[in-house]
């Protein structure tokens, strides 16, 4: 299959470096030239005679431009295949202008960070149509473990959002548990054997837990670097607000963790941080 992947960054080089492997492609717009790349001097060029043209973008208004840019040279039947984390509106909005140039959109934004992109074991969520996922699932099972197939043009993009609306809001009510228990005098690790396996359990608590020397090893224990950074975490929930505002959706929690985000992330130390980092943040503070 031949591939063209535009957004080579700290997510998109390692991606293109896992397709490399078995399939031929050629990359633009990079920040490190991954092995096994054939690297294009344009967007078109990167494009223009591949089968899947996959972009890793860093947000809706450029994944409109670039699209506007590389469907018109895409060959007949060729896949957008776009792995960025943008608004619902614009994945839909791309995934129209495809159809009109006889090409196929899936919306596919991916978890699992950095790391996930470096072993090959991202999640995906993807919207579009079922054979134009059908053609693209053995890409994903090269760049990550999972993929499901949520719907229509746009519901990967819904399902991302979502998702990390619950991960931003179980975070902050982590933290504040933890700062809680310690001025209650209960011990952290009392603590989080007591809700690890009670009806507290969460992926925050079990898996990420922001508490240093608590439960797995996480950035917590690596003076908070990100893992998963502030700002992005604030970006995802900004996203969430605007489908939420969208959709008539009343989102109140959704609201107050993009608030506590954006304060953390501009007006405070928050910014270049893992989004864990809320623990320390919250020790610093008193009620009221």
């Amino acid at each position: 299959m031949k591939i063209g992947f535009i957004g080579l960054g700290n997510m998109g080089a390692p991606m293109a470096a896992n397709l490399a492997k078995h399939h031929e492609v050629t990359g633009f717009d990079t920040i490190a030239k991954p092995d096994g790349i054939t690297m294009a001097t344009s967007a078109a060029d990167a494009t223009k005679d591949a089968d899947v043209v996959i972009t890793m973008l860093p947000n809706g208004d450029i994944l409109r431009a670039v699209a506007a840019e590389i469907h018109p040279v895409m060959k007949p039947g060729a896949i957008h295949l776009d792995c960025s984390t943008v608004d619902v509106e614009s994945a839909r909005a791309v995934a129209t202008q495809a159809d009109t140039h006889n090409l196929a959109a899936i919306d596919a934004p991916v978890s699992g960070g950095i790391g996930g992109a470096q072993a090959g074991t991202l999640t995906f969520m993807a919207g579009g149509p079922d054979a134009a996922f059908a053609t693209v699932k053995p890409l994903f099972d090269i760049m990550g473990q999972k993929a499901v197939h949520c719907g229509p043009a746009g519901n990967g993009q819904a399902a991302k959002i979502c998702n990390n609306m619950i991960l931003g809001v179980t975070m902050i009510a982590t933290c504040e548990a933890f700062v809680l228990a310690d001025k209650l005098g209960l011990d952290r690790q009392a603590m989080f054997d007591v809700v690890s396996t009670s009806s507290g359990y969460s992926w925050t608590m079990n898996a990420y837990c922001p508490a240093p020397g608590i439960g797995p090893q996480s950035p917590a224990d690596n003076d908070y670097k990100p893992g998963f950074a502030a700002e992005l975490m604030l970006k995802d929930l900004n996203l969430s607000q605007m489908a939420a505002e969208a959709a008539d959706a009343d989102t109140p929690m959704g609201q107050a963790a993009t608030a506590l985000y954006r304060q953390f992330v501009e007006n405070e130390d928050g910014k270049g941080k893992d989004f864990s980092a809320m623990l320390p943040r919250f020790e610093k503070r008193h009620r009221g």
